[in-house]
């Protein structure tokens, strides 16, 4: 997976989400660092007091945000990199733009796809429906879903076990509420 910018993506492992990149925001500790070594800096959560994210493909109109032949601007089109070996119970990938992370968090996204791909198993369907809901929860932001599913099946169920919990009242509790009951 490589990502850009303030897209993420997030794995579906048998129900669990796993997030597969790290959001671009200049607000993260380790893009801060990266921006201020060069020169750039964050003002009110934006990079050099104008754009939202420290990477991206494009932007590079925004004046101070290239570099110059001798020095790396503070917006990057670098791609951070994660490399991971899919299994079985790889389910889908999503791929969506921040409005969409504004409103879920990747698990949430996760549970609300799984849910609906076991209705329909209809992964376009399934996309819109996860626009639809984040307008209804009022995202502000560009609203864009790409999924990607690994198997032609719907996902199966996550079998939760419960088990029992044995709970005992103290004399002391038992007392009083034999006290209370009373009353």
């Amino acid at each position: 997976m490589a990502n850009v910018g303030d897209c993420r993506a997030v794995l579906s492992r048998h129900g669990r989400a796993i997030e597969m990149s790290k959001d671009h925001r200049p607000n993260c500790v380790n893009e801060r660092t990266r921006v201020e070594s060069l020169g750039g800096f964050i003002d009110d959560g934006y990079l050099n007091g104008q754009l939202g994210i420290t990477r991206a493909i494009g932007d590079w109109h925004l004046e101070g945000m290239k570099g110059t032949s001798e020095r790396e601007g503070p917006l990057s089109a670098e791609p951070e990199l994660k490399l991971m070996t899919l299994t079985k119970e790889d389910e889908f990938l999503i791929i969506a733009s921040d409005g969409i992370w504004d409103v879920f968090s990747s698990q949430n996204a996760v549970d609300f796809a799984r849910r609906r791909l076991q209705e329909h198993n209809d992964e376009k369907l399934c996309c819109k429906e996860i626009v639809q809901e984040a307008i209804k929860r009022e995202s502000t932001d560009n609203l864009t879903v790409v999924m990607v599913c690994f198997n032609s099946d719907p996902p199966t169920p996550v079998v939760v076990e419960r088990t029992r919990v044995r709970r005992s009242i103290s004399a002391e509790g038992l007392q009083n509420l034999r006290s209370l009951l009373k009353e």
